[in-house]
């Protein structure tokens, strides 16, 4: 049986078990699908490159509260050192300043391909990091990868590049031996060494020159065996997005138990009707790659949370704030703040808590054997620019054959972030020029 989700009230929705989901919220379509074609032929579609994601555990015989749960665990190391980074920049502590660390990991792949001949590779999209690489021959030290490691003799279009280039000078940690020499470090502990390069990259039929990347040759780690590299799609200057010198990208993801791709779009921003809700990017002068949003406050069904103004806001050292990321699993609140929610969502829950507890999750009702449906309180997020109603998919992940359902929430100790459960089948739309974040929920496979 499939849990589906119905609407009941302004403050609540109401969980059916279904032996088919077909009682979703009505999806928004879309007016403009395949947006991004080969550019060479003569459509009306826009312009720009469109990269099919794929989920890391697509493909496995796994419940989405399994596949939650194992992004969680993945992420674990990551959000910790995150937090430390976050804690030493505020306190100019420079032993661990000298290293600076990167988000790193990840939970959706993209496919494609690098050099000349072209390599297809997939990647780890990671909204969290800028630099682009891959594992390189001769490898001092490699992970095992899903497929084979790429070969630059092998490349017609591989270059070095010097030391006096502007990417090598935008690298936080660089030495010059034979060319610009990288080291890049992730919050889960794997780390990238190698030779800053440029390639051309392979975007489904469509080909870009000279990117800058990494190419890898000692690389460490066990958080990225299920790619063969990374993609950083962050706001610095290595990044894909600002090599590309295209302000705009998108990314829709499709929910995580579906077997359906999701989709990201560089170049254009796709039109889908729906509100749009538009938030202003937050600087942060000490983590400038992470895409800051101004949040306001939270909404538990009809009750806004008691949570200072200032919890969620960048501090003048750095801490704090809370960004988007589409490689963290689930959202991680201020530790203050969640247990706001926790304590408020637990009350107006008319279900008995789950003791037993889902690994990796904080909150877990036991679902009535009985019943056929049960209410859930709504869950509002009140951004700088509008008001994002979750569904309730977004928050509540519901096991029928364990009779549980849980939070997709926890506590951080430091920033907060918003995780890819709450964005999924939301069109996640990034303007650069702008400065701005857009969301509109709409059905992400029909993108």
């Amino acid at each position: 049986m499939v849990m589906a989700i119905l609407q009941c009230s302004s403050s609540c929705v109401i969980l059916v078990t279904l032996l088919i989901a077909l009682l979703f919220i009505d999806p928004i379509s879309s007016t403009s699908r395949n947006a991004l074609d080969d550019e060479n032929q003569n459509n009306s579609h826009q312009a720009g490159l469109r990269v099919k994601l794929h989920h890391v555990d697509s493909g496995k015989n796994l419940t989405k509260l399994e596949r939650v749960q194992h992004g969680i665990k993945r992420g674990t190391n990551r959000i910790e050192r995150l937090n430390a980074m976050i804690l030493a920049a505020s306190t100019n502590d420079s032993t661990q300043l000298e290293s600076p660390i990167h988000a790193g990991n990840g939970e959706y792949l993209m496919e494609l391909s690098i050099g000349t001949p072209p390599v297809s590779y997939p990647a780890v999209l990671d909204t969290g990091s800028d630099l682009i690489w891959t594992q390189c021959k001769p490898c001092t030290k490699c992970y095992n990868q899903p497929t084979p490691i790429f070969d630059p003799k092998k490349s017609s279009t591989f270059s070095k590049l010097s030391c006096s280039s502007s990417l090598c000078n935008a690298l936080p940690s660089s030495t010059c031996n034979d060319g610009c020499q990288y080291m890049y470090s992730y919050g889960d502990y794997s780390v990238t060494q190698g030779i800053l390069a440029t390639e051309t990259f392979t975007f489904g039929d469509s080909k870009v020159h000279e990117i800058g990347f990494g190419c890898g040759e000692d690389n460490e780690g066990d958080g990225f065996q299920q790619a063969s590299g990374l993609v950083g799609l962050g706001r610095g200057p290595l990044s894909l997005v600002s090599q590309l010198k295209e302000p705009k990208f998108s990314y829709c993801l499709t929910n995580m138990d579906d077997s359906k791709t999701s989709v990201l779009l560089l170049g254009s921003l796709p039109r889908v009707k729906g509100k749009e809700i538009t938030i202003p990017l937050v600087k942060n002068p000490l983590h400038p790659s992470f895409y800051y949003l101004s949040l306001l406050g939270i909404t538990v069904g009809d009750t806004q949370l008691s949570i200072e103004k200032s919890t969620f806001e960048v501090g003048n050292d750095g801490s704090g704030g809370l960004i988007i990321d589409s490689g963290t699993t689930i959202t991680y609140l201020e530790e203050g703040a969640f247990s706001e929610l926790k304590k408020e969502f637990t009350y107006q829950t008319n279900l008995p808590i789950d003791n037993s507890g889902a690994e990796g999750l904080d909150l877990c009702f036991t679902l009535p054997t009985d019943a056929t449906q049960v209410e859930i309180p709504k869950l509002v997020f009140h951004f700088k620019g509008g008001d994002l109603v979750l569904p309730a998919e977004n928050y509540i992940i519901a096991d029928s054959n364990l009779g549980v359902a849980c939070l997709a929430m926890g506590a951080s100790s430091g920033m907060s972030i918003f995780g890819n459960v709450q964005q999924q089948n939301i069109l996640v739309n990034h303007d650069l020029e702008k400065e701005t974040i857009s969301f509109v929920s709409t059905k992400c496979d029909g993108l």
